[in-house]
């Protein structure tokens, strides 16, 4: 098992690049379908503490969910923000790579090589 961890969507082309750039580095990450394992709040909250991020921050604010959830309301608390992620996990960004205590969103996928 790796110590490198990517939650991952295989329909995203960053996603796919970021995995692939892994790859080529040496890398085989424990991959996490998060659309179908989604992940619970704790999960969620030690991420983007990694990430050293808000629960906002991590929002995909142009998937359909994020209207239906209220999220444009930007006085939706932290708590509420991760509980909308959890019922709709398409509103979490993607691709994310974690090793340790660090994490970074692979958007530009090369951003994750800082880490490994």
């Amino acid at each position: 098992m790796s110590d490198i961890t990517i939650y991952h969507n295989p329909r995203c082309s960053k996603s796919r690049q970021t995995l692939a750039l892994l790859q080529e580095n040496g890398v085989e990450p424990t991959v996490v379908e998060y659309l179908k394992e989604t992940p619970d709040a704790a999960t969620l909250k030690a991420v983007i503490d990694k990430l050293g991020i808000t629960p906002r921050e991590l929002l995909r604010t142009k998937e359909a969910e994020y209207k239906e959830h209220g999220l444009n309301d930007k006085n939706v608390a932290d708590d509420a923000i991760i509980q909308a992620m959890i019922a709709s996990p398409k509103l979490i960004e993607r691709p994310i790579v974690i090793k340790g205590d660090q994490a970074r969103i692979g958007r530009p996928p090369e951003q994750v090589l800082e880490i490994i």
